[in-house]
């Protein structure tokens, strides 16, 4: 029986705490999953002083609007990087923007960004998978990838899972130590990288 997508649990709203509370701010850009963490973020006192801003471009037409390039191959860990870019460029012009000048100096910008395919109702031969990638001002960036059991949760427990791997990105680009758990069924394995190592 697929697993049941649990409510922000206190792991969650531990570290949702403990984000808004770090200094630094981020755009976040999630196409294809990914909207529960930005429920989590949002559902908490504090959001702005994370979020500068939260993009959902779902559609090929929208993401290929905001990345400026067609992915040769999408849900991967390369469209994810290339949105995180993207998102840390958004930042780093929101910021110059804003009203207080002074938020560009000293303080972390980053771009954090996810492309998944998770369970759906329709037939999908691929698999159901999630790339969340994030980028920050001050040089430090990766990619956890994660390729899902089809079957073991429903759309709702994919939904979940991806969330918390976006919340974990955010977290280590503001400089967060805490993580939250992901829970893995039998024969799953968080892939994490730095984009360039292996290339």
């Amino acid at each position: 029986m697929p697993a049941p997508a649990q409510n922000p649990d206190t792991e969650v709203t531990a570290l949702v705490t403990q984000v808004h509370a770090a200094a630094g701010q981020v755009c976040i850009v999630v196409t294809g999953a990914g909207a529960l963490a930005l429920a989590w973020l949002f559902g908490q006192a504090g959001a702005s002083r994370t979020v500068l801003e939260a993009l959902v471009p779902y559609s090929s037409a929208a993401l290929y609007d905001f990345t400026g390039r067609r992915a040769s191959q999408h849900v991967s860990a390369a469209e994810a990087n290339l949105m995180a870019e993207k998102a840390l460029g958004r930042a780093k012009t929101l910021a110059a923007a804003a009203d207080n000048p002074p938020v560009l100096t000293g303080v972390r910008l980053a771009g954090v960004a996810c492309t998944a395919a998770i369970a759906t109702d329709r037939t999908r031969r691929g698999q159901d998978r999630c790339h969340v990638a994030f980028v920050s001002s001050d040089g430090r960036r990766g990619v956890t990838s994660l390729v899902m059991l089809k079957g073991a949760r429903d759309r709702s427990g994919e939904e979940d899972v991806t969330s918390r791997i976006i919340l974990n990105a955010i977290a280590e680009a503001k400089g967060v130590a805490a993580r939250v758990r992901i829970p893995l069924v039998d024969g799953e394995k968080l892939e994490v990288r730095v984009p360039g190592e292996d290339e």
